[in-house]
């Protein structure tokens, strides 16, 4: 019995060797499933820095892979296993019971590391996202939202393809069957930034009354407001400073296209007392076709026609009131308008004796000088040379239009001191500096845009 116990603790102690050697290749088996999932948490990683396409493909390999050496171990621990006794198989099992739960926090720590090393991309994609969404927005901030509202008219087509191709406009439009709907218009015109009214004068008032908010800038190309106290004459180089009121303004009236030619004319001369109030002036004017809408432009363009029309013989033409109250003269002119068989362009002409002039400027020199000196750092007015001829039709013939589809005035003087006469002369497009050109420019000021985008 004394030989024998050593014998038997010999055994014992020989299984609980063996169980240690299992338990070790259990260990390392763990271990290399563990450095199999870390390895194939850091393809996955690299394949997400870099962006490869084939990145699920490399992840399946290395999965395989892992899950391979994984049943080999299995395999070698089970062959040595049926060596053993029961002894060293129930050791066996407790050992392998620990290395599962180490496999499986290797599994965990390698999962931990998979995303660890993912974050970062993840981070730079959340960044990218959360950038190019915050640009976004400000873009959606920064574009202004307009409503023409009588959009199909001749100067609200004008103005839309002035502002349909910008990027810092966003059009509101309303479908063919709701541009006549009260709530759909009402809701329009209190979702813009800016709207702008191409109507008839009793349209216009009545869309003014739906606008219900105080920011939205309503800018009406009718006369119903030229007038009007609360509105902006929508002229910026009106007068030294007034473009700064359009830009307060949420409130303006876009200028009738002659008055634009002779306030243009007449104002500075008024400003420095070479004229007077109260002067007792004529307008002479001929315009293209298109001023008369689309009435007109139907009996130009489809119908038998005179070549040439005057008309206003009533002495009771709609533009007369801001003729007299912009240009500081107080009294309306005697204005004699027509109509020539072109399109688009305009020519206003004022008559002047030099007895009407203050005595210390009569002469063609000082008016020249007056004029070039107001309008000498303007972007959209110029003042041509003096009595210049060269660049008339066959040297004698101003063409009207000259200036058609931009937003451009030209004034010219004309004086003959030994005769003691005098014409000022205006040439501009009546569509663009003289409606939508003016419209849209107002709207830059007013929203605080590039005042020449569009024009």
């Amino acid at each position: 019995m004394i030989r024998a116990a050593p014998s038997a603790f010999g055994v014992h102690a020989v299984a609980i060797a063996r169980a240690g050697a299992s338990a070790t290749r259990d260990a390392r088996c763990a271990m290399r499933a563990s450095l199999a999932l870390v390895r194939v948490a850091r393809a996955r990683a690299r394949a997400a820095l870099c962006g490869a396409t084939d990145r699920s493909r490399v992840a399946r390999r290395r999965r395989i892979t892992s899950r391979r050496d994984a049943r080999r171990a299995r395999a070698s621990d089970d062959d040595g296993a049926r060596d053993d006794d029961d002894l060293a198989t129930r050791a066996m099992t407790t050992v392998a019971t620990r290395a599962t739960t180490t496999a499986r926090a290797g599994a965990s720590a390698g999962a931990r590391t998979t995303r660890r090393v993912a974050t970062p991309a993840r981070d730079a994609a959340t960044t990218a996202t959360t950038t190019t969404r915050a640009r976004r927005d400000a873009r959606a901030r920064a574009m202004k939202r307009v409503f023409i509202d009588g959009e199909a008219g001749t100067t609200g087509l004008q103005v839309r393809e002035r502002l349909e191709a910008r990027g810092d406009v966003e059009l509101i439009q309303l479908d063919e069957g709701s541009r006549k709907n009260l709530e759909a218009r009402r809701a329009a015109l209190n979702e813009c930034d800016a709207a702008i009214l191409c109507l008839p004068d009793q349209a216009a008032e009545e869309a003014v009354k739906l606008v219900e908010n105080e920011t939205t800038v309503v800018i009406d190309a009718s006369t119903a407001f030229r007038v009007a106290d609360g509105w902006t004459y929508g002229f910026p180089e009106l007068a030294p400073g007034h473009r700064e009121l359009v830009k307060a303004s949420k409130r303006i009236s876009n200028p009738g296209c002659y008055p634009t030619g002779f306030i243009a004319l007449t104002r500075p001369l008024v400003d420095a007392g070479i004229l007077s109030p109260g002067a007792a002036l004529t307008v002479n004017a001929v315009s293209g076709y298109t001023g008369g809408g689309k009435a007109l432009i139907k009996v130009y363009e489809e119908e038998e026609h005179e070549p040439w029309g005057a008309y206003g013989f009533n002495l009771e033409h709609k533009h007369l009131p801001e003729m007299a109250k912009w240009s500081m003269i107080g009294r309306e002119p005697i204005f004699m308008p027509s109509v020539g068989s072109f399109a688009q362009g305009m020519v206003v002409s004022v008559p002047l004796h030099y007895d009407q002039l203050a005595a210390d400027a009569r002469s063609a020199k000082r008016l020249h000088e007056c004029l070039r000196e107001r309008y000498e750092s303007s972007t959209y007015v110029s003042v041509r040379d003096l009595n210049r001829m060269d660049d008339l039709e066959r040297g004698a013939f101003m063409r009207p239009d000259s200036l058609a589809n931009t937003n451009k005035l030209e004034l010219s003087v004309y004086a003959n001191d030994s005769k003691r006469t005098a014409v000022l002369v205006a040439r501009l497009d009546n569509l663009g500096k003289g409606a939508s050109g003016a419209a849209v420019q107002n709207m830059n000021l007013a929203l605080g845009l590039d005042e020449t985008m569009g024009l």
